[in-house]
């Protein structure tokens, strides 16, 4: 089956589907993104996505390109036409197609949209069952992680890093000491006494979708929860870590670096909130293409 995807209005081959050489996405990288998931043809935490995405829209002064509805069909209308049942969709809007200058184009220059889904959503059972290991690299990213923007070049760099190590991801680590996030995902450790700790939102990470409904899964369950920051040696020595995102749900980390992290298995609180989560994903997550 030949894969679908929107650009600027029309339906397209992915052949075909083209942005003009002159796109600010492509040149400066000047745009944002989404990536949400699909259960069963449906979305999950649509809404937060959504809101997530206007908010960085808003941050970056670029205009919403339609109402949030006929961005939910137009969504919808992607996932549906490639198939998809399990897997993601996804959106990420540029500023616009303008003469190559640093300042923002006039306003009257739409934004340009661009839209793909596929099949496919999160590891297989045995990367899940073993765990995965990361490695830590230096946060070398702008200072407005809290923007889904499509600057990722360092986040590409320290990903390609953890693959040349046979690692799954890299935690980015900052000029104290402190572990910010992966390079697409937020980090998470277990204390030994059971307590959830993870970075506190800000402009130093992303405000990870499944990062909120992890927390609120937790809880509900009554697992005390610090949000701070956390250290690679308290990292390193903590009972429990694991990863979160729309594309590795709740996933378990068993090495960092070389250290393995407790006995060098997942652990039984990530085990649980990655079992609650994909509740969440059948149930109640999953909801209305028409809720952006």
């Amino acid at each position: 089956m030949s894969r679908i995807a929107y650009v600027n209005g029309a339906y397209l081959p992915h052949a075909q589907a083209t942005v003009h050489v002159e796109d600010r996405g492509l040149q400066f990288s000047d745009g944002v993104y989404e990536v949400i998931a699909v259960v069963g043809g449906r979305p999950v935490d649509l809404a937060g996505h959504m809101a997530r995405l206007r908010r960085s829209l808003r941050e970056l002064r670029i205009a919403l390109p339609m109402p949030p509805r006929s961005l939910g069909v137009v969504l919808r209308e992607v996932t549906r036409r490639n198939k998809v049942r399990d897997g993601i969709v996804y959106v990420q809007v540029n500023r616009g197609v303008w003469g190559r200058d640093h300042p923002f184009p006039p306003e009257t220059v739409a934004p340009s949209v661009v839209v793909t889904a596929r099949s496919g959503l999160g590891p297989g059972p045995a990367v899940v069952e073993a765990g995965v290991r990361v490695v830590t690299v230096p946060d070398q990213r702008w200072a407005r992680r809290d923007i889904k923007s499509v600057s990722l070049l360092p986040n590409v760099m320290a990903k390609q890093a953890a693959r040349e190590a046979g690692a799954y991801e890299a935690w980015q680590v900052d000029g104290d000491g402190l572990v910010t996030e992966g390079t697409s995902t937020n980090a998470w450790i277990v204390t030994p006494n059971g307590t959830l700790v993870t970075r506190p939102l800000g402009p130093d990470i992303l405000a990870g979708i499944t990062r909120e409904t992890l927390l609120a899964l937790a809880r509900a369950e009554g697992i005390p929860i610090d949000e701070r920051p956390f250290t690679v040696a308290e990292a390193k020595a903590a009972r429990e870590a694991f990863v979160s995102s729309t594309t590795s749900l709740a996933l378990a980390v068993v090495a960092i670096d070389e250290a393995p992290v407790a006995n060098g298995a997942p652990g039984s609180i990530a085990t649980r909130l990655r079992t609650l989560y994909l509740d969440h994903l059948r149930g109640a997550g999953a909801g209305d293409w028409l809720a952006a």
